[in-house]
């Protein structure tokens, strides 16, 4: 049987690369790991890591269609990140001028969730790591080092889970 271990990376297509790096890189945080202009393709990829060592791929080309996002069309539905608590991540979000849907309870699972978007309008979900969380309550979920303060305001970034423990 084919053993798969994890997500190594999705590969969003976006119309501004510059406008998505700093939407991916100074808002939400992510590292850049590799940046290149591709001159034979007129694009650019740009690859971002992920605090658990997954990674988002930013492409560009010259005018790329618009992705439909409603209504639902086939293909990829939204992105979700997993946050120790959904309600200060949108409050953090949308104090930084990004418009997130109110958060809600999954009938299924329980946990909180919401959404956003990207520069480009692609659906981003934050949902919370853990069922019934309000703030971070479970240390088995942590290394030994504690959590940094929830949002990590002074570095005007969100703040994923275990950033703190990482030596980037």
């Amino acid at each position: 049987m084919l053993q798969l271990c994890r997500i190594h990376h999705v590969a969003i297509i976006c119309s501004d690369i510059e406008r998505s790096k700093a939407f991916y890189v100074n808002l939400l945080g992510l590292r850049v790991v590799a940046e290149q202009h591709r001159v034979e393709r007129q694009s650019h990829k740009l690859d971002l890591a992920m605090p658990d060592g997954s990674q988002i791929e930013l492409f560009s080309f010259p005018s790329p269609p618009p992705r439909p996002s409603r209504p639902e069309a086939q293909g990829l539905r939204h992105l979700a990140f997993a946050v120790d608590d959904v309600a200060h991540a949108k409050a953090w979000l949308e104090s930084k001028g990004v418009a997130v849907e109110p958060v809600r309870v999954d009938e299924y699972t329980s946990r909180r969730f919401t959404f956003f978007a990207d520069p480009d309008g692609l659906p981003l979900e934050l949902c919370e790591s853990h069922v019934g969380s309000t703030t971070s309550t479970r240390s088995s979920d942590w290394s030994s080092t504690p959590p940094a303060p929830w949002p990590d305001t002074a570095g005007g970034r969100l703040m994923w889970r275990n950033c703190d423990t990482l030596n980037w």
